[in-house]
Parts: structure tokens; C-alpha cells; sequence
């Protein structure tokens, strides 16, 4: 039977080295549900150095989740764009309301669970850090660190019930329940710092002498994966127009779905076959304008396929916007577009005089058209 490591070395480690975060309570402090809450929700499928600065500015513009609960989705949309994985924004939002509408956040796992957008993960993530309830919130990190202590060589996704079954026998120590938040938040931390994907500094790490891995000298190897599948591949055509105030217009795609809800540049479904010219154009905003197709291509990568996008200009005087339309000026779009669309506007400033699209520094990664994009990592 598999052993349990000794939580007081992690725990002594973690009083000591602790991160600095913005949603991290200083020690003594109470943590704040809300952020606690906010920040797992950006993190997930996200880098610390992406959502830090962005943390701060959404938490600036809705400081309370009754704030952001009564905010309209546009506004809460447009403080996530950049982030990615925009389907955890309209999740956000309607959790907000949840939260309002039941008095304040639930203080047990099931409760938490029970809330629009909230698995398992982020139910056990807020019990432990905001309330100390005694759970286990199992990310890479807590995976990977399982992984390695328990010289676990069954590969990655299959381990999963496995690495969580033996995380979960961290709660059997007294100390361990109570201090359950600093104890998750010292799996992140060593994760994050000490026990890294490439190589771990086991030379510093609190639980050095009681890793298996390290032991069998397989430490740096785990945790296996199965080969991913190459990502098949997408195309799509889009229309970019523009009148003589330099604005753009734009479009909200479907609620449901990629993207849901977020403006985009319009343009045509994406898909796997590439588009003719004349099919491509029955999904023009206008059939007036002379079309211009740009050189090259914008690319993006999603989860599951790579996006590969043509790019149609023109220009038409000033005018109300079609049915199903709007207008946005370049700094409203630089705001509001998700980053797919953002590769949009970066080939559109390289390749077409007079639109002043690049985007602004600091929103997610800086946008290219050349080579495959990777999608957006998990990392802490």
C-alpha cells in the first residue's frame, strides 16, 4: 500500500517561501471568497504571468461579486477578452447572480459545487483556500507532485482517478485538516517553484527524502502522457469594414458555442474544407463594397483544432450599421475582441494602409501570423 508523505516539512517550506499573489490572503489575513473564487476561475487553462495584471484590472472594474453579478454581459465580456476559453466568462457571470441571489458563497464543497460553472475542482480549490474546509483540490501541479512522490508511471489522462485517489490521502493527517487552505496552497506553490514539468530542483524540495521517484531516479520523467493527436485543422474567411471615422464593424456570435457571446469580425463558418471565393463572399456583411483579400494569413490555436483565417477589407461611407451590426472604433475592438480576432487586426495593420489595429501591449500572448499558435497553456 502506497505511503503518505509527512505534510510538516511542505507545510514548514510553505511558511517560509509562500508566494506573493494578488488573490492571496497575507497570512492571519481571512481569505476573500470572491477573489479566491475569481482567481481559480481565470487560472484554469491559464499562466499566473497571463492572469496577474489582468486579475487586477477586472477586480478594479467589479470589486464584489454583487457588482459583477448586476454588470451587463457586454461590460464583463469585455474585461475577459484576451483571457481565452470564453465560455468561463459567461459561466462567471451567471454564478455571480447565483451567489447574489443565495445571499453570499456557499460554505461547503456540495454547495459550492452546486454553482453555475463550479466542477469539482474549483468547488474543493475555494472550500480549502477561502473557508479551510478539508479538501483536496487536484490541478497539474497537485497531479504532477503526486506523480513524482509515488513514482506513478501509469501515463496521463487514464492516472487521473488514480494520482486523485492517492491526493485525497493527504486529509487522513491531523495536520493536514487543520490547515487545509495553506496545505492546498503549498501544493501549488511546489508545483509551481520546486516540482516543475522540466527539471524539478528536488535538491531544495521539502519532501525530498520521502519522493519515490526521486528514489528511482525517474523523477524528471513523470508525469507520463499519451501522445496527443495532431489538432486537425480549420479555415475561415473574414470581412473587415471599415467607414470614414476609422470604425469598424463588428458582430456578437451565437451565445452558445466557441465564443459565446463575445463581438467578432464577421466572416464565415470555420471548417475543415478551404472556402471558394464566390461561396466565401455569400457571408459578406455587405455585397456592395470592392472586396480586397490581404496577403497571408492569421493564425490561432484552439484546444482542439488550429485556425487558419483569410482576411477581406473594404470601405464604405459613413452610414448606420446593417441589422445584426454594429460600429466599434478600433480602440472599442482592441478592447472587446477575443484573441482570435485580434490576429485579425494585427494582419490587417501589417498588410493594410490606415487601420491603426494593433493590439494593446499586455493582452494574452503577442499575436503573429506566421507558424502554429499553441493554445492557451495550465500553469501556475
Amino acid at each position: 500500500m502506497s505511503f503518505s508523505p509527512d505534510p510538516a516539512p511542505l507545510l514548514a517550506w510553505y511558511d517560509r517561501h509562500r508566494r506573493s499573489l494578488p488573490w492571496r490572503a497575507l497570512p492571519g489575513e481571512r481569505p476573500d471568497p470572491y477573489r479566491v473564487w475569481l482567481s481559480e476561475v481565470m487560472l484554469q487553462q491559464t499562466t499566473v504571468a497571463t492572469v496577474g495584471p489582468r486579475y487586477s484590472d477586472f477586480l478594479s472594474r467589479f470589486p464584489t461579486v454583487k457588482i459583477l453579478a448586476a454588470a451587463p454581459w457586454e461590460a464583463v465580456a469585455e474585461a475577459w477578452a484576451g483571457l481565452g476559453y470564453y465560455a468561463r466568462a459567461r459561466n462567471l457571470h451567471a454564478c455571480a447572480k447565483a451567489v447574489v441571489a443565495l445571499g453570499g458563497f456557499p460554505r461547503t464543497v456540495e454547495g459550492l459545487r452546486a454553482l453555475p460553472g463550479i466542477g469539482a475542482y474549483t468547488a474543493a480549490a475555494v472550500g480549502a483556500i477561502a473557508f479551510n474546509l478539508p479538501a483536496i483540490a487536484v490541478d497539474g501541479n497537485v497531479e504532477r507532485v503526486t506523480s513524482r512522490l509515488h513514482a506513478v508511471e501509469d501515463p496521463l489522462p487514464s492516472a487521473r482517478p488514480r494520482l486523485a485517489a492517492l491526493a485525497e490521502r493527504f486529509l487522513a493527517s491531523e495536520l493536514v485538516r487543520e490547515r487545509p487552505s495553506d496545505f492546498v496552497q503549498a501544493l501549488f506553490d511546489l508545483g509551481a517553484t520546486i516540482c516543475t514539468p522540466r527539471n524539478p530542483a528536488c535538491v531544495l524540495c521539502p519532501w525530498a527524502l520521502q519522493c519515490e521517484g526521486r528514489k528511482a531516479g525517474i523523477a524528471a520523467t513523470l508525469p507520463r502522457k499519451t501522445p496527443k493527436a495532431a489538432r486537425p485543422t480549420r479555415l475561415g474567411v473574414h470581412f473587415l469594414l471599415t467607414d470614414p471615422a476609422g470604425r469598424l464593424l463588428l458582430r456578437r456570435r451565437p451565445e452558445s458555442g466557441l465564443l459565446g457571446g463575445m463581438p467578432e469580425i464577421p466572416g464565415t463558418p470555420w471548417r475543415e474544407a478551404a472556402w471558394g471565393e464566390e461561396e466565401a463572399m455569400g457571408f459578406a456583411p455587405l455585397a456592395g463594397p470592392n472586396w480586397r483579400a490581404l496577403e497571408g494569413e492569421a493564425r490561432h490555436g484552439f484546444t482542439h483544432f488550429e485556425l487558419r483565417m483569410r482576411l477581406l477589407v473594404a470601405s464604405i461611407p459613413a452610414g448606420e450599421a446593417p441589422e445584426g451590426y454594429f460600429w466599434a472604433t478600433p480602440e472599442e475592438a482592441r478592447a472587446g475582441l477575443p484573441t482570435a480576432m485580434l490576429r485579425l487586426l494585427e494582419l490587417a495593420a501589417e498588410e493594410h494602409e490606415g487601420v491603426p489595429m494593433r493590439p494593446a501591449r499586455g493582452r494574452g500572448r503577442p499575436p503573429g501570423r506566421k507558424g502554429a499558435i499553441p493554445p492557451e497553456g495550465h500553469s501556475r
